[in-house]
C-alpha cells in the first residue's frame, strides 16, 4: 500500500487539477493507495475544496491545522497518520509532477533504499529561488558529506519505518535526507521533471536564506553534538579562557613595566573572555552529565527483556 501526503497551505487554485492529475498518475501504479492532505491552517478556500474532494474520492483523508504551524508539522502529522508500506510526499502547486512518483518507485526497487528524494535537475524557478537552493545545498553538503543535488525537493518517497521516524518541526523538513541519513537510513536520488509555477504564489522568498542559516546551525549541534555537547561547549569555553590568559598575561607584562592598566577596555574583554569561558565549559560539563544519565535510565526504560 501506498500513502501519499501532501501538505496544502492557501493552494485553492491548484487543488482540483492536483488530484485529477494525482489519481490519473495512482491508477496507472497498480497499487492500493490513500491519500492524505493536510491542510496548514490556510486562510482561503483550500480545506473547502478538499472536503469536496473527499466526498468524491473515498482514498481520500483530511487532516486541517486551526492555524499556520508550517511544513514540518504538517508532513510529521502526515507520517503520524499514514498507514502505507511506502509514504510519498509531494507539493500541490503541480510545479512536482505526480507521474513522476512511478520513477521514485522504480528507483527504491533497484536497491535497499530507505528514502529517494527527487531531483529538479531542469528547474523551472526564478533566479532567486534557484541560487538560494544551490546555496542551501553547497553549504549543507560542505557540513555533513551526504552528496545530494537537492535536499528541499517536495517530491520524496519513504520507507514506512524511515517516515515513522522523522520528527519534524520548525525549518526540519529542510533536511530531512540528513534526518534520515544521520539515523542510519539509506539515501539516494533521482532526476524528476519540475515544471513551472501555475498556480498561486511561492510562499519561499529570498528572505529564505536568513531563515536557513540558523536551521543549518541547529541542525548541526542535533546531528553532532545532541549526544556530547561538552565537544561543543568544552572546547568553545577552552577557546575563550585561552584567549583571556592570552590578554590578561599581556597585560600583566606591562603593569609589570610601570603602565596604569586599570582603565583599558582590553582589561574588562580579558576578564569576559575568561569568566564566559568557565560559563561555557561548565555548561557543557553539566549537560553532558544529565544526557548520561537520562540515556542510563532510556535505556533501562526501554530494555523488554531480562534474566535479572
Amino acid at each position: 500500500m501506498l500513502s501519499i501526503v501532501v501538505a496544502a497551505y492557501n493552494e485553492e487554485e491548484s487543488l482540483n487539477n492536483f488530484h485529477k492529475e494525482l489519481v490519473a498518475s495512482i491508477k496507472k501504479f497498480g497499487w492500493d493507495c490513500e491519500i492524505i492532505f493536510v491542510d496548514d491552517g490556510s486562510t482561503d478556500g483550500s480545506l473547502e475544496i478538499l472536503k469536496e474532494i473527499e466526498k468524491r474520492d473515498k482514498s481520500v483523508k483530511i487532516f486541517s491545522f486551526r492555524k499556520n504551524s508550517g511544513k514540518a508539522e504538517a508532513l510529521t502529522l502526515g507520517f503520524q497518520k499514514e498507514k502505507g508500506d511506502y509514504v510519498v510526499t509531494l507539493d500541490a502547486d503541480l510545479q512536482d509532477k505526480p507521474k513522476e512518483i512511478f520513477k521514485l518507485l522504480e528507483k527504491i526497487k533497484e536497491g535497499n533504499w530507505d528514502v529517494v528524494c527527487g531531483w529538479r535537475k531542469e528547474r523551472n524557478d526564478s533566479i532567486v529561488k534557484i541560487i538560494s537552493s544551490k546555496f542551501f545545498n553547497f553549504i549543507t553538503s560542505i557540513f555533513w558529506g551526504l552528496k545530494l543535488h537537492d535536499y528541499n525537493c517536495g517530491l520524496k518517497l519513504y520507507s514506512k519505518e524511515a517516515a515513522k521516524s522523522l520528527n519534524l518541526y520548525g525549518g526540519m523538513h529542510r533536511f530531512i535526507p540528513l534526518l534520515a541519513h544521520d539515523q542510519g537510513f539509506t539515501v539516494t536520488e533521482v532526476a524528476v521533471e519540475h515544471d513551472e509555477r501555475r498556480y498561486g504564489k511561492s510562499k519561499y522568498g529570498f528572505s529564505k536564506i536568513w531563515k536557513d542559516l540558523p536551521d543549518i546551525f541547529t541542525m548541526l549541534f542535533l546531528s553532532k553534538y545532541s549526544k556530547k555537547p561538552f565537544h561543543f561547549f568544552g572546547v568553545a569555553g577552552e577557546i575563550f579562557v585561552l584567549l583571556g590568559v592570552i590578554i590578561l598575561g599581556y597585560l600583566s607584562y606591562l603593569h609589570f613595566q610601570g603602565i596604569a592598566i586599570g582603565q583599558r577596555p582590553l582589561l574588562f574583554f580579558g576578564m569576559l573572555l575568561v569568566i564566559s569561558g568557565f560559563q561555557l565549559f561548565f555548561t557543557g560539563f553539566l549537560a553532558d552529565l544529565i544526557i548520561n544519565i537520562y540515556s542510563k535510565r532510556q535505556k533501562d526504560f526501554n530494555l523488554k527483556y531480562s534474566t535479572e
